[in-house]
């Protein structure tokens, strides 16, 4: 979904794109989205048989990358967009389409390369012209692994025209009502657990949770189903609060959720991070706890206050709409590859 908003804030600039698909499989059928869970499971299982194959000895794999290049021979990009946790493009593919094309190689990324990239991915690390980290901390981590130039800027953001309140009819409303709605991701809980802990605080309020993935076992009578897309705003919309913590592997902030839940006008808290004070205000925007201890005060405090939850819910969306649009990060991007020229 970010990937389709950030075409479409460029498109609206004036840029031409080609997208290439590299988790597209060429050899055996389309790519199914995995479901994760905490146990073992034959499909983990077929995964890790595969993942024993080294990469340049995988056929399909070849063969994508053959593709790409083909593809920039003929579109001539000045720059290679690549997005974080690649696993299937070459180093040495990178390279030849650099080497060809003159491209610039810009690399953006949402997750730690320590936590999440495969050992093709940070190889090319020297090869990226400008690392853009959604948080800081893993941008120097990039840098570390050999990256010349990290810049932070989040790849997430929010499109007015999608992430907005949306009208709903009373089937809806009694479906995803709630008092605190969480979407998204809580396992493997090495990833997940202060989401896991802070949700568990929570238990004895009217709690909605909803998630594509397994569920731990604590929080499984809370579960209302999975939600993606324009579903997960209508759930957004329903709802008096969300619910919004950062994984494990993310000290600075700047998840999706941070700025769909403000452009969806709802009222969020998430966890102090230092990106959150940088991009939001606490207390003006957006409500940040400290432990579970503050979190169920806060919850507490502001279903209690209607008003002062509605002030701070509009903030932040004029807020997300005035600095956090694809469109405004779209404008910062082209600030940054001037300088790479």
């Amino acid at each position: 979904m970010a990937q389709h908003f950030w075409e479409k804030a460029l498109r609206k600039r004036g840029h031409t794109l080609a997208a290439f698909y590299r988790n597209q499989p060429i050899i055996g059928g389309e790519r199914q989205t995995a479901r994760h869970t905490q146990g073992i499971t034959p499909d983990k299982l077929v995964r890790a048989a595969l993942n024993r194959i080294p990469p340049r000895l995988n056929p399909d794999l070849r063969l994508r990358n053959a593709r790409l290049i083909e593809q920039a021979r003929a579109f001539r990009p000045d720059i290679l967009w690549m997005v974080g946790d690649n696993t299937v493009i070459y180093p040495e593919t990178l390279a030849q389409i650099k080497q060809e094309t003159g491209a610039k190689l810009l690399y953006f990324c949402g997750t730690s390369p320590i936590v999440f990239s495969a050992p093709i991915d940070r190889a090319a690390a020297r090869l990226y012209d400008l690392v853009l980290a959604s948080d800081y901390y893993h941008g120097i981590q990039w840098q570390e692994l050999g990256a010349p130039r990290m810049v932070s800027l989040p790849i997430v953001a929010c499109d007015p025209d999608f992430h907005r309140l949306y009208a709903l009819n009373d089937d809806e409303r009694q479906h995803y009502g709630c008092d605190i709605a969480f979407v998204g991701t809580l396992v493997p809980d090495h990833l997940y657990s202060r989401r896991v802990r802070a949700l568990e605080a929570l238990r004895d309020f009217d709690l909605g949770i909803w998630s594509v993935h397994e569920v731990p076992a604590s929080l499984r009578p809370f579960v209302r189903g999975g939600a993606l897309g324009e579903q997960a705003q209508r759930i957004l919309s329903a709802s008096k609060i969300c619910f919004n913590t950062h994984g494990d592997f993310v000290f600075y902030g700047g998840n999706i959720r941070l700025f769909e839940v403000g452009g969806a006008g709802i009222f969020q808290i998430t966890d102090d991070l230092p990106g959150v004070r940088a991009w939001f205000t606490p207390g003006e925007n957006i409500v940040t706890y400290s432990d579970e201890d503050d979190l169920r005060a806060k919850i507490t405090y502001y279903l209690q206050h209607e008003d002062e939850r509605a002030r701070i819910a509009a903030a932040g969306q004029a807020h997300v709409y005035a600095q956090h649009t694809y469109d405004a990060r779209a404008a910062q991007l082209e600030e940054l590859l001037v300088e790479l020229e």
